[in-house]
């Protein structure tokens, strides 16, 4: 049944929504100087007053796009990983999951997180926020990665060997933020899935 204060609760969860995207959008394209109330405010749509109703300094509203990228990107994973498991087998299957983890890192999500961590190098209190955040993250796109792949994780070689593609792919994106790295990018990717769907198959 529906109550007088719903239509009013649903325009505050959409305005906080657009000020979160909007924060994500201005971190990946203009970084995190540009990154303030008032440009974020205006990037959604909505005054500053409204902006800082929702988050009243700037340290919360990027700590809340932290948690709203975090959980966004572990959407992304599980999704990815469900329909990679569905879709294909053997070595087209470990294309398909490292193709995938490499995407996630040359996201615009992976941008705009990329200028929060640069900045939280210098700043103790923001490091504190997204230290167990990525914490969270790794554990879980580590996770998926073994559902996706279909393998056992309590092997410790497989359990580095997941690992490891997690990092290469976080050195991907990182490769790829100055120039467009594609081609070379498509290469690694596809040699490295060959080398690993071997390294997994051998310890099956």
């Amino acid at each position: 049944m529906a109550t007088p204060n719903e239509p009013k609760q649903d325009r505050s969860r959409a305005t906080r929504q657009r000020l979160l995207e909007a924060t994500i959008d201005c971190l990946a394209e203009m970084g995190w100087a540009a990154a303030t109330v008032s440009v974020v405010a205006e990037r959604a749509g909505v005054s500053r007053g409204a902006a800082q109703h929702h988050f009243p300094t700037r340290e919360e509203l990027i700590t809340a796009a932290l948690e709203y990228m975090f959980d966004s990107r572990t959407g992304q994973s599980k999704e990815e990983a469900l329909a990679v498991a569905e879709m294909a087998e053997g070595l087209a299957r470990t294309q398909a999951v490292v193709s995938g983890l490499v995407d996630s890192y040359t996201s615009p999500l992976f941008k705009a997180a990329l200028q929060v961590w640069t900045h939280a190098a210098a700043d103790p209190a923001l490091r504190e926020h997204i230290v167990p955040l990525e914490a969270r993250f790794g554990r879980i796109s580590h996770r998926r990665a073994i559902e996706a792949l279909g393998v056992d994780d309590a092997d410790p070689v497989t359990h580095h060997l997941v690992q490891a593609t997690l990092d290469l792919a976080r050195g991907l994106g990182l490769a790829d933020v100055l120039t467009d790295d594609s081609a070379r990018r498509k290469e690694i990717v596809q040699q490295w899935a060959a080398t690993l769907h071997a390294a997994l198959d051998a310890r099956r």
